[in-house]
């Protein structure tokens, strides 16, 4: 193992998400702005004034008993596997197995002491609260023995390096809307240190009824019942997000692992940031100075001046007050003349993925780096004031970014700032 590795590069992607489960058709909906919004009826909440829901297609997850879940004929999983799995761990362990492939990795260099993997995900509250009724109701000799495992924060780490055979290192992370962007970064201070050479970066979630609504009651969704309009980053309107779930995985190897393969990356990752607001549990803080800190100190450790940003990936959920607070972040970090990075969010299209969005849009930026474009931020109808001065995409362009950086924020005000470059 390398002293010290210190670059570090993107190889794989896998996504099951809802604008698409691999990699060509989440390329094809960000080039022409095709969303994954669908109307949705909330059976199990009648009364609910939500009605849209960003569906991930081809898998049908609703049945509690994982033996009656169907999922595309493209994978194959011994049963044996999938009763020990919430929804989310079924679409991580289809976008960990496109991610693999991506790579061109053999089972051999995914089972080693080099290779690591990270998670990221909430658990299933639905299948939680399943097991707990069923063992409420018929005791605890009668439950799925794996019930703690397949729903307990921690589940994608317990099946993932079991079925991987994982020998490097493994965590999850839990920090909200920010934990796969945790993920993502400790695997790359793993790789930099030269603990690890390769690093597996997962984040899921179920994006059912159960995961999404209860952000209803923080007031947090969109009542908006056009799924056309609903999510929409940056515009005056806004009311709230749509939720989403499934799976992204990136896949990071050092400069030598990759060289010893000869495989062309899709980027390299230069740096990350982290920050805490201090200020709310639930809402940012509303000059986005956390924000602010962890963009200028990712691009500080990348060595990278604010003009040299071509993109920004913004978390911009859809929601009053978290756009606002980003907004300013942005403005305070790369100015107010227009002339800054190309910005947008990509929450418009396939919905915010909770504790996978880091990952998913740090995919989705790897994306636009190797394929030179910067995808657009949609639905947006009348610009929020405080977007004034800043270079917001409103459709996806052909401009071969040279760097970029992907922001995310989750509850108790965590902030990462992810720093990417073209290779």
């Amino acid at each position: 193992m390398q002293a010290m590795s210190k670059r570090v590069f993107i190889s794989g992607l896998g996504f099951i998400t809802s604008i698409g489960n691999d990699q060509s058709s989440v390329k094809d909906s960000l080039l022409h702005l095709k969303h994954g919004v669908v109307p949705y009826e909330f059976t199990n909440s009648p009364r609910s004034p939500i009605s849209v829901l960003a569906t991930v297609k081809g898998f049908d997850t609703r049945e509690m008993d994982s033996e009656d879940w169907t999922y595309p004929d493209t994978y194959r999983f011994p049963l044996s596997l999938i009763r020990g799995l919430s929804p989310h761990g079924l679409y991580a362990l289809c976008s960990v197995t496109q991610a693999i492939e991506d790579a061109g990795l053999d089972p051999g260099q995914v089972s080693n002491p080099e290779t690591g993997l990270f998670t990221a995900s909430a658990g299933s509250i639905g299948m939680m609260g399943h097991f707990l009724n069923r063992m409420r109701k018929v005791g605890v000799d009668r439950v799925n023995p794996k019930g703690i495992v397949a729903t307990i924060a921690g589940t994608l780490n317990f099946s993932l390096v079991a079925h991987l055979k994982i020998k490097g290192s493994s965590c999850g992370y839990v920090s909200a809307c920010a934990s796969s962007g945790h993920a993502l970064g400790y695997a790359f201070d793993e790789i930099r240190s030269g603990r690890q050479q390769r690093m597996i970066v997962v984040g899921a979630e179920d994006g059912n009824e159960d995961c999404i609504l209860p952000f209803a009651g923080m007031r947090a969704l969109s009542v908006n019942k056009d799924p056309g309009f609903a999510s929409r980053p940056f515009d005056k309107s806004r009311d709230g997000f749509v939720g989403t779930g499934g799976a992204a995985t990136l896949i990071l190897e050092s400069e030598a692992a990759l060289s010893e393969r000869g495989v062309d990356p899709y980027c390299e990752m230069i740096g990350w940031a982290q920050s805490s607001d201090g200020y709310n549990p639930v809402l940012p803080e509303p000059e986005g100075e956390g924000l602010k800190r962890a963009i200028e100190t990712a691009l500080r450790v990348a060595e990278v001046d604010p003009p040299q940003v071509d993109y920004v990936n913004a978390h911009a959920p859809s929601t009053p007050f978290g756009d606002l607070a980003e907004m300013k972040a942005l403005k305070s970090v790369f100015g107010v003349n227009g002339t800054g990075p190309h910005i947008s969010s990509t929450k418009a299209l396939h919905g915010h993925g909770l504790s996978m969005a880091s990952a998913l849009e740090a995919g989705v930026t790897a994306l636009s780096l190797k394929g030179g474009f910067s995808p657009g931020s949609a639905n947006i109808t009348e610009l929020d004031d405080e977007a004034a001065g800043l270079n917001i995409l409103r459709e996806t362009v052909s401009n071969a970014p040279a760097v970029a950086i992907s922001n995310s924020s989750g509850f108790g005000g965590a902030n990462v700032s992810v720093v990417l470059k073209k290779v």
